[in-house]
């Protein structure tokens, strides 16, 4: 072939519309250029050629024929083939100087760095002998010339490097990786990089051949081999004068087949939780949504699983390196958040304890809001143990009371590592040096000994209660429920019921002969604490209605939909805050109904119209009620002295009097009345029988005195020592990253909406969408995420406090059933031959003895049918009747 200066080839004056067709073989790209290919009706260019006709030109750059004695231009790694008018002149082909030389003469015709002259027919039968020789297991990706990386090709760093790589990679069906990278051993710098196709490299077998005889490790998955040899990659070095990276290396060709674009999200490379989607699934996680369900949240934000840019395979990995990351960190991460917190807000209170070996033990904190609460409704205080909170398993200890809605409210929380009595008084301790007014009237616990002796030494003044509700579930426990269960409602209905310590005693004595239970140690013992625990001993001092730690029970039940026994310490708190920051919100919507809303009048009673402005609408409706009862009591006087009168109190009906009264005394001394049901005592509202006596006495309008402020609607309305805040305001930014990512989705979507309406709206709207991309990336705000607070710390230099050890403590497991609950679940077997309980079909006495039955023998002529015949099992079962009785035919 013989070299033509193309400076002497014919120009033509004429502008002509001209083609350019750009494919590639062998990785490198081709650049086909022909001022009209209508002059060539012979010519159809082949299938490698033909799938990458792309690009339109009219540029006169393209055609060096346009200017006499012009060279073509001719950009870096891109060979161009330049076709004449005519179809029988020859083309001219150039090829980058960089580009490695082959021995196949037909790539040495276009690895030529000369001119070449080649006729069409020539040209074409050259192109798919090349394509006949490279087609048995090679595959190109097909993908746009401008994502083709090319060699020469400069970059900023190698990361842009790799993201390029990679969306190439994305397009063409395949997954990259970093394969490796080379440093000067003199300064430890990157100066070249290698990416490659994730199926470079053959797989390691040696541990496979190993094992191969041996038993397969716990938990190890069935994998495929991945690695198949592939020899596609980049690599790129950098500059020794500048800063720039550049492309040395390419190779396009791949030895496998390319993923369709359907399946492109599967790949590794192209799956990634981006910054935002980490913030979100935190936030999903504090509302204790499952992981399953956080990715279908994501899914249909995103249009579709193929579109969420991960999969769940991938979010359960970013769990487990947060869960690695706190591993050993968690206890000083707890008090490093709790320091960061104070700092934002000082009416947060906060304090912990260490052991010997310098772990974390105990742990007390209350925020401001809590603080507030314990001013206004700290009168009584329920304080209960709970396990299962977290992994340490360490007991979950929370101060609780009622507010003005009679709605569960917090005082404050801590976490301790065992239930001993110094750890129940350091944290009483604790609770009082927090809380801002004196010691509480009443406080109810769990019959514990170690919690009575903390609450005596710490709390002298306070009358310590046991929870009725759990010894009352002891009691089918020590007694025998089910052989005496008429005894046992009777007993309940005595401790219940009594209104006097002498109608107790007396009650209670009488069904411990009868039912010859005094001998029970058990409820000796509880006898003697009956001081503790039965209402009519405890009945007179202000509980807010509470008369178990049941309360706390409810409450426990609300938080454990929020927090579980896997959760770091860490992980407890920001889900519990959740967890109270919708509780809090019920007393917002309690607040907001008293303000909106107004109950409905029963009567046209002036009390009723006048604490329907006083009460909160729970207490107003409870007070109601005891108005309307109070129309069905009389009272009359039964004595009087110097300095009291006693009024007893009846219920009368149709003219009929019930049996029970109540006694009520007036005295004249202090101007105070006081029921024997003792309802104002205990529950802090006048009951019916008080409200009869003040209708005798016409008083129309309820005394100041026997209104509590802590039921009224301005219960809260106080000096703010310890003003409102919200919980967690350090993570407002974490917080208004749902509704930033909300309104930014609303506005993409409208435009994405108009520009997919056309091909030229989407183009403008994709290039727009990468500048935008580029400059957000320029932006260095310094924000914060706000789901990783502690990163900015060394890690060695936090490390003080070690993370608790594992607590065994009682009561932690299973839920201990009772002997009646027991009893009621076991399971008692069933003969399936008679349907009588107590016994299984092998021993049934009604069933005929398997001994006595004939065994049927086959004979040897009689006919055999097995399945393998095509015989049915209906066929089987004809025959075998047809030749024994059915009665003993067994199978």
């Amino acid at each position: 072939m013989s070299a033509v200066d193309p400076s002497k080839l014919k120009t033509s004056k004429k502008k002509k519309k001209r083609l350019a067709f750009f494919f590639s073989f062998r990785g490198h790209p081709i650049c086909l250029i022909s001022p009209n290919l209508n002059h060539c009706p012979n010519f159809a260019p082949p299938p490698i050629a033909r799938s990458r006709c792309l690009l339109q030109h009219q540029s006169p750059a393209y055609c060096p024929s346009q200017t006499s004695g012009r060279q073509p231009a001719v950009h870096s790694g891109v060979a161009f083939l330049f076709l004449s008018p005519a179809a029988n002149c020859p083309f001219f082909f150039r090829r980058s100087r960089t580009a490695p030389f082959s021995l196949s003469p037909a790539a040495n015709c276009l690895l030529s760095s000369a001119f070449c002259e080649l006729s069409l027919p020539v040209f074409c039968e050259v192109l798919k002998g090349m394509e006949a020789e490279s087609s048995d297991n090679v595959f190109v990706p097909q993908v746009s010339v401008r994502r083709i990386p090319i060699i020469g090709q400069e970059f900023d760093s190698h990361d842009d490097a790799y993201n390029f790589y990679n969306q190439y990679a994305r397009e063409a069906g395949f997954s990259a990786r970093i394969a490796n990278s080379k440093k000067k051993k003199e300064t430890n710098e990157t100066y070249w990089k290698l990416f490659v196709c994730s199926k470079e490299g053959k797989t390691d077998d040696t541990y496979h051949n190993k094992k191969k005889d041996g038993m397969p490790r716990v938990g190890e998955r069935n994998r495929g081999n991945i690695r198949v040899g592939c020899n596609a990659r980049l690599a790129v070095v950098k500059q020794q004068t500048g800063h720039l990276w550049v492309v040395n290396k390419f190779v396009e060709e791949h030895n496998h087949a390319l993923t369709t674009p359907s399946k492109v999200h599967l790949l590794r490379s192209h799956r990634n939780v981006s910054a935002t989607k980490k913030v979100l699934a935190h936030q999903f996680s504090e509302a204790n949504i499952p992981t399953c369900q956080q990715l279908r949240l994501m899914e249909i934000d995103a249009g579709g699983p193929e579109s969420v840019g991960y999969m769940e395979r991938d979010l359960r990995n970013h769990e487990r390196n947060i869960r690695e990351e706190l591993k050993g960190h968690d206890a000083e991460t707890l008090i490093e958040y709790f320091s960061f917190e104070k700092e934002k807000s000082p009416n947060l209170y906060f304090d912990y304890d260490t052991d010997s070996d310098n772990k974390l033990v105990r742990v007390f904190w209350a925020d401001s809001e809590s603080r507030r609460s314990y001013a206004c409704f700290g009168d009584a205080v329920v304080f209960y143990t709970t396990y299962n909170t977290n992994k340490y398993a360490m007991i979950f200890a929370p101060f609780v009371g009622v507010n003005h809605h009679r709605q569960t409210v917090l005082f404050g929380c801590g976490f301790l590592s065992d239930k001993s009595t110094e750890s129940f008084v350091w944290l009483l301790s604790k609770f009082m040096e927090a809380m801002p007014r004196q010691a509480p009237q009443i406080i109810i616990t769990d019959q514990d000994a170690a919690i009575a002796k903390a609450i005596s030494m710490v709390l002298p003044s306070t009358f310590h209660r046991y929870c009725i509700w759990h010894i009352l579930n002891k009691f089918s426990e020590k007694i025998n429920v089910m052989a005496h269960n008429e005894e046992y409602h009777m007993l309940v209905n005595i401790i219940k019921q009594s209104e006097s310590a002498d109608e107790f005693e007396g009650r209670w004595c009488a069904i411990m002969e009868s039912t010859n239970w005094a001998h029970n140690e058990w409820l000796c013992n509880m006898y003697d604490l009956r001081s503790r625990w039965v209402p009519a001993y405890v009945k007179h001092i202000f509980s807010a209605g509470m008369s178990s730690s049941q309360r706390s029970e409810s409450g426990h039940s609300f938080f454990k939909r929020y927090v579980n026994r896997k959760n770091f310490l860490m992980d407890f708190v920001t889900r519990f805050n959740m967890a109270l920051r919708h509780q809090r919100h019920e007393e917002l919507v309690a607040n907001h109904i008293d303000i909106s809303e107004q109950p409905r009048l029963t009567s046209k009673f002036q009390m009723e119209h006048q604490m329907v402005h006083v009460y909160t609408k729970k207490i107003f409706l409870l007070f109601q009620k005891e108005i309307d009862q109070s129309h069905y009591y009389v009272c009359s006087k039964k004595s009087a002295s110097h300095d009291a009168k006693v009024y007893m109190v009846e219920r009368v009906e149709h003219g009929k009097t019930f049996d029970r009264h109540r006694l009520l005394t007036y005295y004249t001394s202090i101007d105070l009345i006081s029921c024997s049901c003792q309802t104002f005592e205990f529950e802090g509202y006048p009951c019916r029988h008080m409200i009869t006596y003040l209708k005798k006495k016409q008083v129309l309008l309820l005394p100041d005195k026997y209104i509590l402020r802590r039921w009224t609607k301005n219960a809260k309305v106080v000096e703010q020592a310890y003003p409102s805040a919200s919980i967690s305001d350090g993570g407002s930014s974490s917080t208004s990253l749902m509704s930033r990512h909300g309104m930014l989705a609303h506005k993409c979507s409208l435009m994405v909406d108009d520009a997919a309406l056309t091909d030229a709206r989407t183009s403008f709207m994709m290039e727009e969408f990468e500048s935008l991309h580029i400059r957000m990336k320029e932006i260095d705000d310094g924000g914060n995420l706000g789901f990783n607070r502690i990163g900015n710390k060394n890690r060695e230099e936090r490390n003080t406090i070690n993370d608790p050890s594992f607590v065994q403590a009682k009561g932690c497991g299973k839920r201990l059933k009772s002997s009646k609950e027991k009893s009621l679940s076991k399971n008692i077997r069933q003969c399936s031959a008679c349907g009588q309980n107590g016994h299984d079909k092998r021993t049934c006495t009604k069933f005929v003895d398997r001994s006595t039955m004939e065994t049927y023998q086959p004979d040897m002529n009689d006919q055999v049918f097995t399945q393998d015949e095509g015989r049915s099992e209906a066929t089987l079962m004809s025959y075998a009747s047809s030749q024994c009785d059915m009665g003993n035919w067994f199978l």
